[in-house]
């Protein structure tokens, strides 16, 4: 069964740094016949869920948010079967559950109309973890 955990959250000051984990399990996000659009999504109190980044697998193509372009790196590591987010000057605003998902074939829509979304529709989330930023 398909198994998205993230982590890597924690609490750190305005202008650091985090890098976030998605371990995945019960597929490949490499092999031919399971890759997929791997991405990042964060909610904050208050707020609607909103995309960050996205990777398809099979190329390591990304896509991202306005507002964390330059600031934030989505990669894989096919090795460890693990997609990860690199945040780097991060500011409150940042401050949000973050959570990893992927969409497999057929995609219901392109990555930037995920982003749009806040990633809905897409096949399997993990439960999220925390970041938190303080000024």
């Amino acid at each position: 069964q398909v198994q998205l955990v993230e982590s890597g959250g924690g609490s750190v000051q305005a202008g650091g740094s985090l890098r976030l984990a998605c371990a995945a399990s019960g597929y490949s996000v490499s092999v031919s016949y399971s890759v997929s659009y791997m991405g990042w999504f964060r909610q904050a109190p208050g707020k609607e869920r909103e995309g960050v980044a996205i990777i398809y697998t099979g190329s390591g193509i990304t896509w991202y948010a306005d507002s964390v372009k330059g600031r934030f790196t989505i990669s894989q590591d096919n090795a460890k079967n693990t997609v990860y987010l690199q945040m780097n000057s991060l500011n409150p605003e940042d401050t949000a559950m973050y959570y990893c998902a992927a969409d497999f074939p057929p995609y219901r829509m392109s990555p930037i109309q995920y982003l749009r979304v806040g990633g809905n529709g897409m096949d399997y989330w993990g439960k999220g973890t925390l970041v938190t930023i303080s000024s």
